[in-house]
């Protein structure tokens, strides 16, 4: 399918490291209600399973082709039906003020329009909905002045559930159990705490739509020990962060400056796929990976050198 007669695309794509997600910007004109659309749509955005290559022409017009006709200004009166239905049963208040700033699929400068200081926070709850939203770093605000502040831009178009976004999910029985298993221990601090979140230990940056696996209530001791470890939200975003940069880079990330890995080296081995099941095996001696093991693999190192 050829790309539709009345898309502007521009030549290059735009790069959002912190996010890994990539941009292309486009025009789309409406000739039936004579308006235009100017935006960036995400070609590469792991939350909703939008992974095209660059170089893949017939996958890129065929995504632009599609959400052309989803952002067409006579479909936004039932999209804004449907979303304020959703939003009518929120609790979530801070996130829902953001939203409603941002539902017009217009660019918002964050220092103009969005007074949160956990926006953050916010759009990452947004993503994790299953929105999709371009984010333009280190934007020069013309209104505000402000030379590195963040431009988003929300598109007017299907939601992708939560269950098909590349995140795994689990009951509130099955969190509890999770953390019961593994002891209520900070995997980092190897302390007992009392506010830990069941970390994947394979990092979802490099999951693909056959790596999310369910997380029945009847997971076994065995299986939970192999998959998650318990990490404060603080240790968790900083995990995160590691995870991105070697994603990235290919530079295997260390904890407290140690560069000692039980498998590999610091770079991740390029004989391994970067994303997919057999990503995991990449990451398998990487401190972040399993804390635990790590700490008793360097335990042991040091006990073998006295």
């Amino acid at each position: 399918m050829a790309l539709n007669k009345n898309i502007k695309l521009f030549s290059g794509r735009t790069v959002n490291t912190k996010a890994s997600e990539e941009y292309v910007h486009v025009i789309f004109s409406y000739p039936d209600s004579n308006t235009k659309w100017d935006g960036w749509v995400p070609v590469q955005y792991r939350r909703t399973g939008v992974a095209i290559v660059d170089g893949d022409t017939e996958a890129l017009e065929n995504h632009l082709n599609s959400v052309y006709e989803q952002i067409n200004p006579v479909n936004y009166p039932e999209w804004k039906k449907e979303q304020d239905k959703l939003w009518s049963s929120s609790r979530s208040v801070e996130t829902k003020d953001i939203f409603y700033v941002l539902n017009d699929g217009k660019w918002h400068c964050r220092n103009c329009d969005i007074s949160n200081p956990n926006f953050a926070r916010r759009i990452q709850d947004l993503k994790e909905m299953g929105y999709t939203i371009a984010t333009h770093v280190n934007y020069k605000c013309p209104v505000c002045g402000n030379s590195r502040s963040t431009n988003l831009q929300l598109l007017p178009i299907k939601r992708v559930e939560l269950a098909g976004n590349g995140y795994e999910t689990w009951s509130p029985a099955l969190r509890k159990r999770i953390i019961k298993v593994l002891g209520g221990v900070d995997v980092y601090e190897d302390t007992s705490a009392t506010h830990c979140l069941p970390d994947h230990k394979f990092s979802e940056i490099r999951w693909d739509d056959d790596t999310k696996a369910e997380n029945p209530d009847t997971m076994t001791d065995m299986e939970i020990k192999a998959k998650f470890q318990l990490l404060s939200n603080q240790r968790n975003q900083q995990k995160r962060e590691v995870c991105r940069n070697c994603f990235q880079t290919g530079k295997r990330g260390t904890i407290f400056g140690i560069p000692y890995f039980y498998e590999g080296g610091p770079e991740w081995d390029e004989n391994i796929p970067k994303k997919g099941k057999e990503a995991e095996k990449g990451c398998i001696g990487c401190p972040w990976y399993d804390i635990e093991t790590w700490r008793k693999k360097v335990i042991n190192k040091l006990q073998e050198e006295e």
